[in-house]
This record gives C-alpha cells, sequence and structure tokens, in this order.
C-alpha cells in the first residue's frame, strides 16, 4: 500500500459510547488511537459516569451537553443509542472523521499482523476514488496494480475520496433474519481488497467502521430515520442504513467517490438475533420501498454542497415516500431540522 502522509491535527476519532467501561476497547485501540484527538460521545440513555482510561487526548460530551448544544431545535432529532456518534460528527471540526463501534477491537490480517484501521480509512480517503468506470484490479493507485487495458485515460485521474467503508470480522453486519436463520455464521475470510463503488450503485452502510471526509459529506452522516420499535442494537436499527444511501446520492451527485474493503475490525458478540428480529422486521420491509426510491434519485443542477443535497433529497422523500408510511415524513422533518443545526452550530463559531 503506498504510503500516505497522515496530519494527526487533521483527524478526530468519535466514539459512541453505548457501555459504561470502556477501557478494553480503549486499551485494545490504543496503540492506533492515542496519536489523534477522540471524541467520546455518552448515549444520552445510559446513565453514570464513564470509565475511560488516561493518556488520551479527548473530549468527552454528556446528556447535558448534548442538551445545551442541540437546545429546542426540534424534537425530532434524537441522538440515543448509536444516534449518539451523530452529535460527535456535529462538534468536529477536522477534515477527516473515523468512527469505530465500542465492541469492535483491532482485527489480524492473514499474516496474523494487527492491522490499523485508522491508517488504512486515512489512505482510502486521500487516494483518488473511480466511480465512473470499474477498474477490474479493484484499487488502481494501491502497489502492485494499475489501470488496466481499455481504461479512459481522461478519468485516470480519478476523484475525492468521500466516505470509506471498513468490514468487519467474526460477526458480520447481517440483517436480524438472516443471523436468526444463521446463528453460526461468521465472517472469517480477510480479504487485503479496496474498491470504489460505482456511480449510481446504492450499497448498505454501517456505521461500524467508517472514515469520511467532513467538509465533502459531513451533514450527509445524520441520524434521521428510526424506526418505531427501535433498539440499541445494529441488528435493531436502520438508522445508518439510511444515512448510508442519503450520502451515496450525493457523493454521485457531486462527483465523489464511496470504497468498501480494508480495514476490517473485529466485531464482537451482542445480543439476541430473535428477539432484535421483532424490532427491525419493520425496517426489513421498509427497504423494499426505499432502495428503488434512492436509485431513481436525480438531484438539481443548483445542488452544490452537501447541506443542498440532503434539503432536497427530503424534501423528494416527503412528496414521494411521506404518503406511505408515517416514519418517512418524520425522516424527511428530521433532516431538514439536522441541516438547520449543523449550520447553526457553525456559524456559532
Amino acid at each position: 500500500m503506498s504510503q500516505v502522509i497522515i496530519k494527526d491535527d487533521e483527524v478526530d476519532i468519535v466514539i459512541g459510547a453505548l457501555q459504561s467501561d470502556l477501557t478494553s476497547f480503549m486499551e485494545e485501540w490504543r496503540p492506533f488511537f492515542s496519536r489523534f484527538h477522540l471524541i467520546i460521545v455518552q448515549d444520552p440513555d445510559l446513565k453514570g459516569d464513564l470509565k475511560i482510561p488516561e493518556g488520551f487526548n479527548l473530549n468527552l460530551y454528556t446528556k447535558s451537553d448534548i442538551d445545551r448544544v442541540v437546545g429546542p431545535v426540534s424534537n425530532s432529532i434524537s441522538f440515543s443509542g448509536y444516534s449518539c456518534r451523530h452529535f460527535g460528527y456535529l462538534m468536529s471540526r477536522k477534515k477527516y472523521i473515523i468512527t469505530v463501534d465500542d465492541d469492535c477491537t483491532p482485527a489480524r490480517d492473514t499474516n496474523n499482523k494487527i492491522t490499523d484501521a485508522v491508517s488504512q480509512h486515512i489512505i482510502n480517503l486521500t487516494t483518488p476514488a473511480t466511480p465512473f468506470f470499474f477498474n477490474t484490479l479493484y484499487d488502481p493507485y494501491v502497489d502492485g496494480s494499475d489501470f488496466v487495458r481499455g481504461y479512459p485515460f481522461s478519468l485516470r485521474t480519478g476523484v475525492e475520496c468521500g466516505l470509506s467503508c471498513g468490514l468487519w470480522l467474526n460477526l458480520a453486519d447481517l440483517d436480524a433474519p438472516t443471523q436468526a436463520l444463521k446463528p453460526e455464521l461468521r465472517n472469517s475470510r480477510y480479504v487485503d481488497m479496496v474498491l470504489t463503488v460505482p456511480a449510481r450503485t446504492m450499497l448498505p452502510v454501517s456505521g461500524i467502521n467508517i472514515g469520511f471526509n467532513s467538509e465533502l459529506v459531513g451533514p450527509a452522516l445524520m441520524p434521521a430515520f428510526r424506526l418505531a420499535k427501535e433498539g440499541k442494537l445494529r441488528w435493531e436499527t436502520v438508522e445508518d442504513i439510511w444515512s448510508g444511501m442519503c450520502v451515496k446520492v450525493v457523493c454521485d451527485h457531486l462527483k465523489i467517490g464511496v470504497k468498501s474493503g480494508v480495514p476490517y475490525v473485529w466485531r464482537q458478540e451482542r445480543g439476541n438475533a430473535v428477539e432484535s428480529l421483532k424490532k427491525e422486521w419493520e425496517g426489513v420491509k421498509l427497504m423494499e420501498d426505499v432502495v428503488p426510491f434512492f436509485q431513481g434519485l436525480r438531484l438539481s443542477e443548483g445542488a452544490v454542497t452537501a447541506e443542498d443535497c440532503v434539503g432536497e433529497i427530503a424534501s423528494k422523500v416527503k412528496e414521494v415516500l411521506g404518503g406511505n408510511d408515517p416514519m418517512f415524513a418524520r425522516a424527511a422533518e428530521t433532516m431538514v431540522e439536522w441541516i438547520k443545526l449543523w449550520k447553526r452550530v457553525r456559524a456559532a463559531e
């Protein structure tokens, strides 16, 4: 992999804390987190103080901080559960943001070497993406690869990458029905590969392990879509899936790339898939309407920033999906409120 000089002061690592004792998690990640600034956001539903080991440069935000910053903007924006990490996105002023769930530890590659997920995300974000023509050798910018015969030279400079989607070993990010039917299924394949997701192709983005360029797409990663019976576990939410489709539409419109592949993290087991199925099934059914909607979505030439794009997407959600289910109407309202909050917080600097 080509080496990229990483400026430590350009990176924030955002952690959403859903457990009160982060000692084990932080110590596992110390070799890779300690050189960067961290933003830890405590789930506002988690009572008591967090237990965090010393030796990290960090800001900790709790429910009182969220209430102080957000104020009476709207009751539609919730930072409960995994949504708390979005408050960290809101407060960060760094160009690059990396986020990893607090039930994940560093992964090992095929040589049993611990991988540096933070550096790999930065490499993905600081090398070009190629969304407009697929290269069959995958990422043409890594050592040992290049563009294949027939790849247009006019497209070989690529475009900026806005989002890096990492993967998981051990417990894959399956939905509750699949995990319930295949309780023993684990992902043990480490594939050292990165590819650019083609333009106009949707993907299920998971907030478990991602990096993004906040200057390009930050406002599009938002806590907007919540299920009526939403729980605390990944199996019980679709918020990051919804946000991911929004950000992919934004990237396609603004000609920004999205990558998927390494880095991996090792994901621990948490929760019961059968019980979670009762909460997530509603979201599984809704996706059948959501995916075609996003696949056909086109934005106007007047949308030139991520904020503009999210506003137009919200309008289309309300117009096209709002009558199908009240959750869509609420999501559209939340998206509008989120952009107002994003602008207000930054204007107050």
